[in-house]
This record gives C-alpha cells, sequence and structure tokens, in this order.
C-alpha cells in the first residue's frame, strides 16, 4: 500500500526482500529515504539500520513492523525525530513519509 502511495506522488520506489539485499542496493544506489520493516529474514531491521547508520550517518529511514520484536540492542539503532501512532493508518504513515522526504 505505501508503494502506490508513493508512486502516485511520483516517487521512485525499490523493493528488497531483506536487510542484506536492502543494504545491498542502497550501498550500489543510495535513495532519499529507506523505509523498513523491522522483522526479516537474514538481517533483519534492526541490524540492517545500525549498519546503515555506522556507514551512512545522514540516512533517513522509517521503521515500521506489524510483528513482535525483542533485540536488547535495538535502542541503539539511533534516535527518531519521528514516530507514527499505533496503529498507524496508511494516510498517516504516507504523511510522515512526505516530511521525511522533505526535510534535509
Amino acid at each position: 500500500m505505501i508503494r502506490l502511495i508513493l508512486e502516485r506522488e511520483g516517487y521512485v520506489v525499490m523493493e528488497a526482500p531483506d536487510g542484506t539485499e536492502g543494504i545491498r542496493q542502497f550501498r550500489e544506489k543510495p535513495t532519499d529515504l529507506i523505509i523498513t520493516d523491522i522483522i526479516m529474514p537474514n538481517k533483519d531491521g534492526i541490524g540492517m539500520i545500525i549498519e546503515l547508520k555506522k556507514e551512512f550517518p545522514g540516512v533517513k529511514i522509517i521503521a515500521m513492523s506489524g510483528g513482535g520484536l525483542n533485540r536488547p540492542d535495538a535502542i541503539y539503532a539511533g534516535p527518531s525525530n519521528s514516530a507514527p501512532p499505533a496503529p498507524c493508518p496508511n494516510r498517516s504513515t504516507a504523511r510522515i513519509c512526505y516530511a521525511s522526504l522533505k526535510t534535509p
């Protein structure tokens, strides 16, 4: 759903099946914003965020998930300046994405 909303607004959207592939794609072709799930195979979203933030400190990331997570290192993923309400309707998610894309 988020993909459709962003594409309708003219954004190019790329997808990766897991954090390892997401990192590879970002290194190959950096994007303005990363939207990631927390729970993924191979390298989860928290691991991906930690790795990307070390290598690319200015990368903008929105992390979300519909599932549970119990990772003690999750707090070290870095601060977030916006957090969607839970549950987050698609329109709210889209507004957060737009705002993230428009801030320097």
